[in-house]
């Protein structure tokens, strides 16, 4: 194994904190890690080659470690968005029929599996909203109904991506998919009754004072083995997962972006479509348009697309970076929606904050002289 090009690997992967805190966290780290790919991939500088065994290792614990880290960010203890459920379902039913139909238009225009991009086009991403929200520290029901609408579009999306991109195999994959599925279960029902148990919190509390990392070796124990099982039973890693950042970017070659003009009018129907079926949804439920925006966030669910679906010939290089390019400009559609949100907000506050009964010094009248 060549240790020069695994440093060089990590070390541009640093690109992606880099880039997340200039943008002041409006940006994920994710982007940052694809677009280090980018410049040392097939695009840009050619210094890795992705095909190369001694880098599928790296590959598979990067694209397991993404789905986890996406997965973590899924707020299902949050009790707040149980009330927001029920405008959240709503949504995404809306939006599902929409992304079907857009996924049909886009096949049309660019060529290319349908379900794959009504898939693409239906997600959201809860890795790079939810963040944004908190660190915006927006609130209300609408931001609550659109936390919910991520939260389902996200988890649901994941799960259909094997399934949409190889559809003859979708019983293989789906009965793989529930084993695991029920082995995380089962270690969420462990985990916790352990938790409560006097000797694992000493094992802890020491593994904290010790700096031993016992959680941090202990969830990467049971992401890999997790990801062993879902190999052996013909599951897809991101539902063992639920990174590739560098080693997916290393995969495009956006030259083959510029080389279709199909694929620029995929990329262009794409992004299109993804704002449009999200704004829509946010209509019908009378959330303000810009909860749409910010629901079109995407991420995750590209980045496993054409992680998996580029080796399963179910997209070609041209699609897989009209994809890549879509997500990106849903990212900047979801800071344009928060932006718009804040502004709202900001107003209402001031609103609020002005005496009732009050004119406006401009608008004052100057009193008659008698």
């Amino acid at each position: 194994m060549d240790l020069g090009l695994i440093a060089l690997i990590f070390t541009a992967a640093l690109l992606g904190p880099a880039l997340s805190l200039l943008a002041r966290g409006a940006v994920p780290v994710v982007v940052g890690q694809l677009l280090a790919g980018l410049i040392l991939g097939k695009t840009g500088l050619q210094l890795v080659n992705p095909d190369k065994s001694e880098l599928a290792l790296l590959y598979s614990l990067g694209f397991a470690t993404l789905m986890f880290t996406v997965g973590i960010q899924v707020p299902l203890h949050d009790r707040r968005l149980r009330s927001a459920l029920r405008s959240g379902m709503i949504a995404l039913l809306v939006a599902v029929p929409l992304s079907l139909a857009a996924g049909l238009v886009a096949h049309l225009a660019g060529g290319g599996p349908t379900l794959v991009y009504a898939v693409v086009i239906v997600s959201s991403s809860a890795a790079v909203a939810l963040p944004v929200i908190e660190e915006s520290g927006l609130s209300g029901a609408a931001v609550l109904a659109g936390m919910a609408w991520i939260t389902i579009a996200d988890i649901l999306a994941t799960v259909a991506i094997p399934l949409a991109i190889t559809p003859k195999h979708a019983a293989h994959a789906a009965l793989g998919a529930l084993i695991v599925a029920a082995l995380v279960a089962a270690v969420f029902i462990l985990a916790a009754r352990l938790r409560h148990v006097a000797l694992v919190q000493r094992i802890r509390e020491e593994g904290k004072r010790r700096t031993w990392a016992i959680d941090l070796r202990l969830a990467v124990i049971v992401l890999v083995s997790l990801s062993f099982v879902a190999q052996k039973v013909g599951a897809s890693l991101l539902v063992a997962g639920f990174g590739t950042g560098l080693v997916v970017g290393a995969k495009l070659d956006m030259r083959a972006l510029g080389s279709s003009h199909r694929a620029v009018i995929l990329a262009c129907a794409l992004a299109a479509f993804a704002i449009a079926v999200h704004v829509l949804a946010s209509i019908v439920i009378r959330a303000p348009k810009a909860i749409g925006l910010l629901a079109s966030a995407q991420m995750g669910v590209p980045a496993a697309v054409i992680a998996l679906g580029l080796p399963a010939h179910a997209i070609d290089q041209a699609q897989a970076s009209a994809i890549f390019c879509a997500a990106l400009v849903s990212i900047g559609s979801a800071t344009a929606g928060v932006a718009l949100l804040r502004r709202g907000e900001d107003a209402a506050a001031h609103a609020d904050a002005s005496p009732r009964g009050t004119v406006p010094v401009a608008n004052q009248r100057p009193a008659r002289a008698r």
